[in-house]
């Protein structure tokens, strides 16, 4: 499973890294925001996107709206400190699949692994 890490933060985004490839999952690209991560995601075309959801130039929400309409297909995964309802609803109706809050790393682990098992079926 090849994923984007999307988030402005550098620690989140090497930590979010080790911790992926420690499960031998494979990290194509980092993107410190939306713009850039839908510049990644054109170029890499990940199987999976982690995005955070505030960031700067483009917010998570506004760009997995348009990675959805770029690539359908490619779940997206919103790894957030800001989990109330109304984020939570927007986000899902932009097309994410599953929102997650930072303190719950255990659920974004659990998460992937689901998804990788339903791409490895799917090929």
């Amino acid at each position: 499973m090849k994923i984007l890490i999307v988030d402005d933060s550098a620690l989140i985004r090497s930590t979010l890294r080790a911790a992926f490839v420690k499960r031998s999952w494979i990290v194509c690209g980092e993107a410190a925001n939306g713009c850039e991560g839908i510049d990644k995601a054109r170029q890499l075309k990940p199987d999976l996107i982690v995005t955070d959801l505030t960031m700067p130039l483009m917010n998570g929400i506004d760009a997995s709206r348009m990675l959805k309409r770029i690539m359908p297909a490619t779940p997206i995964v919103m790894f957030t400190a800001f989990t109330d309802s109304h984020l939570k609803a927007a986000a899902l109706a932009a097309g994410v699949y599953e929102v997650i809050n930072k303190l719950d790393s255990a659920t974004l682990m659990s998460s992937i692994q689901k998804l990788s098992e339903v791409a490895a079926c799917a090929s």
